[in-house]
């Protein structure tokens, strides 16, 4: 069931699509109700809402396709010109990624995440400005997902059972600044928390968790697909990402997670980065989609 949020005299409505058109329903289709005040949510942007506001969010990294191909263009974009020589070479004549451009070894261990910044999540139409201290402005198409029950010490089946609902989500990226602070072992800042965005609707699970690993997104600049990425090949189910979050912390309704960019899914992976004037849409089939301008 696709589901969203419109202004309304009363403050926000949550309404469903059925039979080709939105209806409005007393309570969340998604399982669980914001803790948020209307007039405060109403504030923080114009236009679309949010199919939600999270109320924390945990991006993994999920495709290990994606960590090769990005770690490969930023080389490319930043790297020394013998740097991409040597590692073209080697991966031409040893038929293999460069080892340095695999995940770390604890990826392969155990899911990894970041945590980002709530209160600067963008809905779908809203202008993107390029933030003053970034020439490499990026933006990352992944697969979304909230909780509508609590977690805590969870089983994977448990806690797969406690997603509630699917967005498109995009993880805008500053990629000049980003390697520096990850160095820095804080992880990243001023990279990643100046803007994220969701799409304006949102798909509950039942619609989405049969065809997980199967569905395909688009990624256009100014029109042009330059992307199709696609859910496959995730290293840990979504009930075992779930179930390593909530390993002795407490996991509540609203919290919203990511999959990591889909391989393929950003520009330093395919070489399209983001310029002011450029018109972006992201999309996933089934899901959503966002729409941006860049300022």
């Amino acid at each position: 069931m696709r589901v969203r949020r419109v202004r309304a005299e009363s403050g926000i409505d949550w309404q469903v699509h059925r039979d080709g058109d939105w209806a409005t329903v007393p309570d969340s289709p998604l399982g669980f109700e914001t803790p948020f005040r209307p007039e405060w949510e109403l504030g923080l942007h114009d236009g679309e809402l949010l199919p939600f506001q999270p109320v924390s969010f945990r991006d993994f990294m999920l495709f290990e396709r994606h960590n090769i191909d990005a770690a490969r263009g930023w080389l490319k974009r930043f790297g020394p010109t013998a740097a991409v020589a040597v590692t073209s070479a080697y991966e031409k004549l040893a038929r293999r990624p460069f080892p340095l451009f695999r995940p770390n070894k604890l990826w392969y261990r155990q899911p990894i995440y970041y945590m980002g910044n709530t209160l600067t999540f963008q809905p779908s139409g809203a202008p993107v400005r390029t933030p003053s201290y970034t020439r490499a402005l990026d933006y990352e198409l992944e697969l979304g997902f909230v909780l509508k029950e609590p977690l805590r010490d969870a089983t994977p089946a448990e806690a797969e059972r406690a997603i509630g609902g699917f967005v498109v989500l995009n993880d805008l990226s500053a990629r000049d600044v980003q390697m520096p602070e990850m160095r820095s072992g804080f992880g990243p800042q001023k990279a990643k928390h100046f803007a994220s965005s969701l799409s304006s609707t949102a798909v509950t699970a039942d619609e989405v968790m049969p065809k997980l690993d199967q569905l395909t997104g688009t990624v256009r600049i100014n029109g042009e697909v330059v992307a199709r990425p696609t859910t496959a090949g995730m290293r840990h189910s979504l009930g075992e990402v779930l179930a390593h979050a909530s390993r002795d912390e407490r996991l509540l309704p609203g919290e919203l997670f990511g999959t990591g960019t889909l391989p393929g899914g950003c520009g330093m992976e395919t070489g399209h980065w983001l310029r002011p004037g450029d018109r972006l849409e992201l999309a996933i089939e089934g899901v959503g989609d966002i729409r941006h301008d860049i300022r």
